[in-house]
């Protein structure tokens, strides 16, 4: 993407007949705003890929954005490249290979009310959305699922305010600051409904500060653009017949470039055969016995650090830099460790 309102590759790809547009389901990309509160570029994203599609799906943009799942993430610091990543799914009747292939599960829960954020009710509404895509994958075993991804909304100064107009109780008033909640509350929503943490550990206190509660497989953003959670969930179904498999496993650190290899064979594959990855990326005030000043510089916020600094490590091993990768780790991973996951073709 030349820009975050550029769709020429996606309108070429439909022109091809390479993609047919009344198969794509969801949508994941980077657009090179600043990820934070003001980041716009993911609205603008939005807009613009739905635009594109409307002559082709004769609905209207608003109709075409509540039916495919749009999830962007703002920044592209370093070598990172704006890109979007299209997934389709068909219905076409085939035999199924012999070992179970890519499958991705769609849901979305209602609006979170501004009292309900980063709290217990938060992370409920999430996990039975991971629930609904659990099934909609046709997943029956939570093991098989390898990466979720989870976009949903932050406290805006709209929300805020209304609030605190009507009273309610909010677990911060700062828009930036509502990030790490936002996204603590998706991961353990994720955690919760595929069963790596039970609900009654999950308590007001805990959400975005107890960070021994994770999922292994969950990578949550948040942005202003949204007021509902949308989940995709990925994982290897038997009744999926797609020529893609996926893999995930854990960066130790911000230079842990072998999780990307293990990540592949995660998925019975190797880095050659990596179609895309997802992945988040952890900040640090210590690595491997070293200071860094990603928390305490004043000019660069830690996200775009580590963004920066994680996506080389990742695009050294792949040779590419269209990489999904995000900032913020809150309750995805044991603390200091972060996600990966790989789609691969699949060799067998």
């Amino acid at each position: 993407m030349a820009a975050p309102s550029d769709t020429s590759e996606l309108k070429g790809l439909i022109a091809s007949g390479a993609l047919d547009p009344r198969e794509i389901v969801a949508v994941i990309g980077k657009t090179e705003g600043n990820g934070g509160a003001n980041d716009f570029t993911r609205a603008l994203a939005t807009l613009s890929f739905a635009l594109a599609l409307e002559p082709h799906l004769g609905r209207a943009k608003e109709a075409i954005m509540s039916e495919i799942a749009f999830v962007w993430s703002g920044g592209t610091e370093g070598v990172l490249s704006p890109h979007a990543t299209v997934f389709t799914r068909s219905n076409a009747s085939t035999i199924p290979p012999a070992s179970p292939r890519l499958a991705l599960g769609l849901a979305m829960t209602r609006d979170i009310a501004p009292d309900e954020f980063g709290t217990p009710a938060h992370v409920i509404l999430v996990a039975d959305a991971v629930r609904q895509a659990l099934a909609d994958a046709d997943i029956k075993d939570p093991a098989d699922v390898h990466y979720v991804q989870v976009k949903g909304p932050l406290l805006t100064p709209a929300a805020i305010a209304s609030a605190k107009a009507a009273g309610q109780a909010l677990v911060t008033d700062d828009p930036n600051g509502s990030k790490p909640f936002a996204r603590g509350a998706m991961a353990l929503g994720v955690a919760v409904g595929l069963g790596e943490v039970q609900a009654e550990k999950v308590t007001p206190a805990s959400i975005a500060r107890d960070m021994n509660l994770y999922s292994k497989v969950a990578s949550t953003s948040a942005g202003g653009e949204l007021t509902k959670c949308e989940i995709i969930l990925f994982g290897n179904s038997p009744s999926a017949s797609s020529d893609y498999s996926i893999g995930h496993a854990t960066l130790k650190d911000a230079l842990d470039a072998s999780a990307v290899g293990a990540a592949a064979r995660s998925a019975n594959a190797a880095v050659e055969d990596i179609v895309t990855v997802f992945a988040k990326a952890e900040a640090s005030t210590m690595l491997r016995g070293r200071r860094t000043t990603m928390y305490s510089d004043a000019d660069i916020n830690y996200e775009r650090h580590a963004r920066a600094a994680v996506g080389a490590v990742i695009a050294s091993v792949t040779g590419d830099p269209a990489i999904f990768l995000s900032g913020g780790t809150e309750h995805q991973c044991p603390p200091g460790e972060a996600p990966i996951a790989a789609i691969v073709r699949a060799r067998s």
